[in-house]
């Protein structure tokens, strides 16, 4: 196919394509004469791909480069190329000063016990993971976050959560492993991570809803916030 075609079947414009190709992120489709050139399914994928990258993950071109600099490495195992992808997505949290900003030299205690807390279920778990990972560290800081707040018995929560992140975990690992390209596997992480959130986040919130009103709501008072949103 043509590019007009390409970006047709895609939805990605003409001079974005020539973009990502200039980039390094899109290959260089096949030349057909000196200013014609042949693309393929391949383009397709990749164009998907990217866009779930930039779009659903909101990575940047560089960080999208570096992910698919691991999706064209085949010596990349399946799940290092899966990690490269999701570690990625997770936001930057923790006790390191923004950009432009100076650190007083000193860590916050409530951080630096949340990280022990993490590091300690991370072994309990006997999770395959690394402590130092962008995802441990997000987690301390939600735990530090809490402690801050008054809420550090929260904690005590943190094995029931643990339990369902693992049964989401396999669902999701589930779902991406039915894909067997490289480029859709990782399209699934990108799609699965940021999106699989926000639908976890809304069935927890339904899920509140309902053991709110079986714990605490009186009768004849189930159903009420459905009824009030609907006035």
């Amino acid at each position: 196919m043509r590019i007009g075609e390409l970006s047709r079947r895609t939805g990605v414009s003409v001079p974005t394509i020539k973009f990502y190709v200039r980039e390094g992120l899109l290959p260089a489709g096949r030349l057909t004469s000196p200013n014609q050139a042949a693309y393929d399914e391949t383009h397709v994928r990749r164009l998907r791909l990217i866009r779930a990258l930039m779009d659903v993950g909101g990575l940047s071109v560089a960080a999208v480069r570096e992910v698919i600099t691991a999706v064209d490495d085949p010596e990349r195992p399946v799940h290092a190329l899966l990690g490269e992808a999701a570690e990625r997505m997770v936001p930057r949290y923790g006790g390191e000063p923004a950009e432009g900003e100076e650190g007083d030299g000193e860590e916050d205690g409530g951080l630096v016990e949340a990280r022990e807390r993490v590091d300690a279920l991370i072994r309990e778990r006997e999770w395959r993971c690394f402590p130092g990972s962008l995802a441990a560290e997000a987690l301390a800081v939600a735990l530090a976050a809490l402690g801050a707040v008054g809420h550090e018995r929260f904690a005590e929560v943190l094995d029931d959560y643990a339990d369902a992140a693992e049964r989401v975990a396999r669902a999701d690992l589930e779902y991406v492993g039915r894909h067997v390209v490289r480029e859709e596997l990782v399209e699934s992480v990108a799609v699965g991570t940021v999106l699989g959130d926000a639908l976890f986040a809304a069935l927890r919130r339904l899920a509140q809803i309902d053991a709110s009103d079986r714990l605490f709501g009186g009768k004849g008072e189930k159903g009420t916030e459905g009824e009030k949103e609907k006035e």
